[in-house]
C-alpha cells in the first residue's frame, strides 16, 4: 500500500519570488550597490538646503553606500558557501520540528518503520546556483512519520538511473551532511559533489551513487549534533530512519546497510561518523572531512548540553565501548588540530571488523573551507566505491594501529604529522575530554 505525499508549491512572496539565495535577490543587491556608488558623485555637490540638511543627507549617502556594500558582500559570500538557505534560517524563526517525542535507545519509538506504508513524494527542479547541473538537482518537503521533523530534502540521480540497461537495478545511496550554519543545498551548490562525479560515474571510476541531501539545520539558532533529544528534537532519527526510508520508497535504491553510507563536513563530518558508528544496521560507511569526535567541538551544538549527550554523540566513545565492532569502515580527513587527531582516535579505538582511514591534509591544502572539502570529493568517493563494493584494500584496523598514510586533496600521498602543537586541546576533543571552557571553533 502506498499513499502520495502533496508538496505545497505555494510560497510567501518574501522567501519565494526574492529569496535569500535566489538570482532576483542577487541582482537587486548588485543593483542598489551600484546605484549607492553613483549617488555621492551625482549629487555631492548639487544638494541644496541648509548646511545641517545637507550634512545629513550626505551622511545617509554613505552609510546607505555601506550597508548596500555590507549586502552584496554577504549575498556572495552565502551563495558561495550555502550557509543560510532562506531568510528563516537567517533570522533565527524557522523551526522544523513538528513533535519530538522520547524514541528510545533505538530512536524508533516502537515503530516497525520499515513495515511503514509507502509515501509517495512530489518533486520538483531545485532552484539556485549550480541547481541544474549534471542532470539536475530535485527536492520535496519531507513530514518525518518516526521523527516529527518537516523539512527538505534534495536528490540527485546517478546519470545510470534512467538508462534502459539499468531498469531493474538498484543503486547505492549516499547521504551528504552539511556543516553548521549551512544549507542543505551546499554539497551541490557549494562542493560541487554532482558535477565533479558525474564524468567518473560515467566511466565506471565511482559507483552511481544515489545523493540525498536532507536539511540539518533543524532548530533556530542551534545545530542539532544529528543527535535525538526528547523535548527538543530527533534529528538522529530524521536522518538515520525517515529520510532513508522516503528515499526506498522512492526510488530503485539498495537496501540498508550494506548500500548505505553518510558523508558530511565539518559538523557534517562529526554527524556522518556518528551515524555510521551508532547504526551500524543502517550504514556501511561513512566520510568525514574536518570533523570532530567530542560534539563539544560546536560550540553552539545541542549535543553538548550534558556529559550524558556528550558521549552517547561521540563515535570515539562508541566505538571504544562498543561490545560488538560494527561492520563499518571510516574514512577520516583533517588537518593538525582540525580533524586529524579525531581520525587518529579513531583508529586506535577501532577493532575489525570495523576499519578508519586517517587522511592527513597539510597547512598548504587550506583551511576549514569549501576549498580545502571540495578536491576531496573524487578521492574520497572512490574509496567509497571499493568499500562498498568489498574491494577495499589498504584500511587500517584495530585498536592502536598507526596512522597511516593517506591521500591528501588532489589524491597525492601526505604524510601523517603527529598532534598539532598547539595545546592538548586537538588531542582533547578527539577522544572526548575536552572541557566546554576549551571549545570555541565554530563549524
Amino acid at each position: 500500500m502506498s499513499v502520495r505525499a502533496r508538496n505545497p508549491k505555494g510560497r510567501n512572496p518574501l522567501y519565494g519570488d526574492m529569496s535569500l539565495t535566489g538570482t532576483a535577490f542577487l541582482y537587486t543587491a548588485v543593483a542598489l550597490a551600484a546605484l549607492a556608488l553613483a549617488l555621492p558623485f551625482l549629487l555631492w555637490t548639487r544638494l541644496r538646503g541648509p548646511r545641517a540638511v545637507r550634512a545629513a543627507l550626505r551622511a545617509l549617502m554613505l552609510l546607505f553606500a555601506q550597508t548596500t556594500a555590507v549586502t552584496l558582500v554577504f549575498v556572495l559570500v552565502n551563495n558561495s558557501n550555502n550557509l543560510y538557505d532562506n531568510w528563516a534560517d537567517l533570522l533565527g524563526t524557522g523551526n522544523h520540528v513538528q513533535r519530538a517525542a522520547d524514541l528510545g535507545a533505538d530512536g524508533t519509538g516502537g515503530i516497525a518503520y520499515r513495515k511503514l506504508p509507502k509515501v509517495k513524494q512530489d518533486f520538483e527542479q531545485a532552484d539556485g546556483p549550480r541547481m541544474h547541473e549534471a542532470g539536475g538537482v530535485r527536492v520535496t518537503q519531507l513530514k518525518g512519520r518516526v521523527s516529527g521533523v518537516s523539512a527538505e530534502v534534495y536528490v540527485w540521480l546517478p546519470p545510470q538511473y534512467d538508462d534502459p540497461a539499468y531498469k531493474d537495478k538498484k543503486f547505492p545511496v549516499v547521504e551528504l551532511l552539511s556543516g553548521y550554519p549551512g544549507s542543505a543545498k551546499a554539497w551541490f551548490g557549494s562542493m560541487h559533489v554532482h558535477e565533479q562525479l558525474e564524468p567518473l560515474m560515467r566511466a565506471g571510476r565511482v559507483a552511481p551513487f544515489i545523493l540525498v541531501s536532507p536539511r540539518t539545520n533543524l532548530v533556530a539558532k542551534a545545530d542539532t549534533g544529528c543527535a535525538n533529544i526528547p523535548g527538543t528534537v530527533n534529528a538522529d532519527t530524521w536522518l538515520s530512519i525517515d529520510v532513508p526510508k522516503m528515499i526506498t520508497d522512492n526510488f530503485r535504491a539498495l537496501p540498508a546497510p550494506d548500500g548505505w553510507a553518510a558523508a558530511g563536513y565539518s559538523a557534517g563530518a562529526h554527524c556522518a561518523a556518528k551515524l555510521a558508528v551508532a547504526h551500524p544496521d543502517r550504514y556501511r560507511a561513512a566520510i568525514s572531512l574536518s570533523g570532530y569526535n567530542d560534539p563539544i567541538g560546536e560550540r553552539d551544538s545541542l549535543a553538548n548540553q550534558s556529559p550524558a549527550l556528550r558521549r552517547a554523540n561521540n563515535p570515539y566513545v562508541l566505538l571504544r565501548e562498543a561490545r560488538t565492532p560494527p561492520r563499518i569502515a571510516l574514512y577520516v580527513s583533517g588537518e593538525a588540530g582540525d580533524g586529524y587527531e579525531a581520525a587518529v582516535a579513531l583508529a586506535q579505538a577501532a577493532k575489525a571488523p570495523t576499519t578508519v582511514r586517517p587522511v592527513f591534509l597539510p597547512r598548504s591544502a587550506g583551511g576549514h573551507t569549501m576549498a580545502l572539502w571540495r578536491p576531496q570529493v573524487p578521492v574520497a568517493f572512490r574509496w567509497l566505491t571499493a568499500e562498498l563494493s568489498g574491494k577495499a584494500a589498504g584500511a587500517h584496523p584495530g585498536a592502536g594501529s598507526p596512522a597511516a598514510p593517506g591521500a591528501g586533496p588532489h589524491g597525492r600521498p601526505a604524510t601523517p604529522h603527529g598532534p598539532s602543537s598547539a595545546g592538548s586541546t586537538p588531542a582533547e576533543l578527539a577522544s572526548g575530554t575536552s572541557s566546554r571552557a576549551g571549545a570555541g571553533r565554530r563549524h
